[in-house]
């Protein structure tokens, strides 16, 4: 509100890859560096690339930042992961390609998530961090021209996605990430055996431990 109010001094710098030109670009810059190393490495480790590459997607900085490293190889799939909440409802998810429409948020053009009147929807997700109503434009271009394409998970798939980390492999992930690990516990079935996946697992889940144990308490889950 400040910004859009002190418009002659005021900037708003988001910190995804958002916002009017030169940002998202910017911030993909600084974020490629994460496909850079995954691509040596895999190479490296595997002698071929990857056949997924796989991250969630909320704003998708870290997506795009795994994604450029490997626009340019046709024979490797990219998949975004957008919050599915807990409904298709309006409102109650935060999945811009599966809900939303073409329109523009703090100076990006890009998928939104909006009403039949334009004005921009809420949004929700167990995940804080992929409650936004947009999508970078970058994602929208790759989305748009079939590079990469944009699938969703639930809360529910979500939290599930969390557990299974945490038990077989004792990591503790984001619940951002955990979406990307639900997709790949949900859809990997239907993947060949030897399938190589990079799933990026885009941060810790110590700032969710609280809030992903109160969530599968209230499901009756053990957590």
């Amino acid at each position: 509100r400040d910004w859009v109010t002190n418009v002659r001094d005021t900037h708003y710098v988001l910190g995804s890859v958002l916002g009017p030109h030169p940002f998202p670009r910017l911030v993909r810059d600084f974020q490629r560096v994460i496909g850079v190393e995954a691509r040596r490495q895999i190479l490296e480790a595997e002698g071929r690339l990857p056949d997924l590459c796989l991250a969630c997607v909320g704003g998708g900085s870290n997506a795009i930042g795994l994604f450029h490293a490997f626009l340019d190889d046709d024979s490797v799939r990219l998949v975004g992961v957008e919050a599915g909440g807990d409904s298709r409802e309006l409102g109650r998810h935060a999945a811009r390609f599966h809900g939303g429409s073409p329109g523009v948020l703090h100076g990006t053009r890009s998928w939104l998530l909006q009403d039949e009147a334009g004005q921009v929807a809420g949004t929700h997700s167990v995940s804080a961090g992929l409650d936004y109503p947009s999508v970078g434009p970058e994602h929208a271009w790759l989305h748009d021209i079939g590079r990469a394409s944009y699938d969703s998970v639930t809360d529910e798939e979500t939290l599930r996605g969390f557990r299974t980390l945490c038990r077989t492999e004792g990591i503790l992930p984001a619940l951002e990430s955990s979406h990307a690990v639900a997709w790949i516990l949900r859809e990997g079935k239907n993947l060949p055996a030897d399938a190589l996946v990079v799933l990026n697992l885009s941060g810790r889940g110590d700032k969710d431990i609280h809030h992903a144990s109160a969530e599968m308490a209230r499901r009756g889950w053990d957590s």
